[in-house]
């Protein structure tokens, strides 16, 4: 992870210190549920969570580990020196996975969490600016050129309804993610009671993994990181949109400029979309995680740990860059200058070209093939595209169309405004 492209609470999650007061929790409600089953006794459960308030200090269980080379008995046995003699009732029955697993899907649902928050933000700020340009005109376009007219509003719906799935694909990925596994080194409780993996599940908001082997399946986080991937092309998607409609040729829209901002180290003139191109990036960083995350399922028999290091990086370096990416997006949304008069002067440019379907369509209802209507259509509208001329005019003038069409029947045609007509209709739609 880039501190460039974190933010602090995001960052705290994946934090050493967190993450060794995660394992602490799952191993002292273990005791609990032990101390509940009488397996250990209950004044040695009550002097083991004293130990809560203990500060890890994680170059002395670095240090340990590097002698062990084992992550939890590095953390165990700097524990064991905290806690004392009760140490000894500490990780009964249980496999390092049991602690590992059951941290990471803590990590990742808490880290969901905050993903889900920032997600509502930008579907309000969405929102918020769909119905701000609901009737701004402006041209749709297919393959980059000229189609039909749409409205900006329009796009931006559109892009509040796609975020909107990408919430419920979260919500889903997030509860997929949330179980935990304290089932021992193969999963079949030889060496513990089921009762404790559901009381530390419960009491630390989880949901007990149906069948585990020493290890939570991976195709759960692979659902999960996939999850997390959609949204971050969603992201690419619309800061793409932003870029296209930036062009100084187009300057429908525009990344907001601040004062005393600079676009360019060669030329004052410059106005980028640098966080936009900033978010094309980041998305292929987000998106990186899905093959290695798809590939861990594949492990030997009930365990190896090949994956281990994969999710090592993608758990933290995922969830941080995807957080940082829909606060950005958010706050590029929420300042974007839109320019309705640059859509109307791209909206004219082609001189009511857009208006050749319709014509195609009112000509085919007046009895012409619709082969035909198509051959004088495109035949008039290559005029109007090479020659700069008004399309309505060149309609008018085509000697193939007298009595076929009338002028005031061409002029209503170009007069009326198809493509405002179910605007509403689409919002109540996607809003409602």
């Amino acid at each position: 992870m880039v501190p460039r492209y974190s933010r602090p609470e995001m960052v705290e999650i994946w934090s050493q210190q967190n993450k060794f007061k995660i394992w602490f929790e799952i191993e002292a409600y273990a005791c609990e549920a032990m101390a509940e089953l009488d397996i250990i006794p209950k004044e040695a459960s009550k002097s083991i969570w004293k130990a809560k308030d203990v500060i890890f200090d994680v170059e002395k269980i670095n240090e340990i580990e590097k002698k062990t080379k084992h992550d939890i008995i590095a953390f165990l046995t700097f524990l064991g020196q905290h806690i004392g003699e009760n140490s000894r009732f500490v990780h009964q029955g249980m496999t390092s996975s049991d602690v590992l697993d059951t941290c990471f899907n803590i990590q990742l649902v808490r880290a969901s969490d905050i993903l889900i928050s920032e997600l509502k933000f930008l579907l309000a700020s969405l929102k918020k600016r769909a119905n701000e340009f609901k009737y701004a005109v402006c041209m749709g376009r297919s393959h980059g050129v000229h189609a039909e007219p749409t409205t900006f509003g329009l796009k931006l719906a559109q892009a509040y309804s796609e975020m909107n799935r990408n919430l419920k694909r979260l919500l889903l990925a997030q509860d997929e993610i949330r179980t935990g596994a304290i089932s021992g080194a193969v999963g079949n409780f030889a060496t513990i009671d089921p009762f404790v993996e559901r009381y530390v599940c419960n009491a630390l908001n989880l949901v007990p993994e149906p069948v585990s082997s020493q290890i939570i399946p991976r195709d759960r986080h692979a659902a999960f990181f996939s999850a997390l991937a959609i949204i971050a092309s969603s992201i690419e998607r619309i800061s793409i949109e932003i870029r296209h409609l930036q062009r100084t040729e187009v300057l429908e829209v525009e990344e907001f400029f601040s004062e005393g901002q600079k676009g360019s180290s060669a030329m004052p003139h410059k106005r980028n979309p640098i966080l936009s191109e900033n978010l094309s990036g980041l998305s292929r960083l987000v998106r990186m995680s899905v093959i290695p995350s798809l590939e861990n399922i594949a492990l030997w028999h009930e365990r190896d740990i090949s994956h281990s290091s994969v999710e090592r990086a993608i758990g933290p370096d995922t969830t941080i860059t995807l957080d940082f990416a829909i606060s950005r997006l958010t706050n590029v949304i929420e300042k974007l200058i839109v320019y309705p008069e640059n859509m109307t002067k791209n909206f004219n440019r082609f001189k009511g070209l857009f208006k050749s379907q319709t014509v195609l369509l009112e000509l085919t209802q007046k009895g012409l093939s619709r082969e035909k209507a198509y051959e004088i259509v495109q035949r008039n509208a290559m005029k109007t595209w090479e020659q700069g001329t008004e399309f309505i005019n060149e309609i008018k003038s085509d000697s193939e169309l007298i009595g076929v069409i009338s002028d005031k029947e061409i002029e209503d045609i170009f007069s009326k405004k198809p493509h405002l007509d179910h605007i509403d209709y689409i919002f109540e739609r996607v809003f409602d």
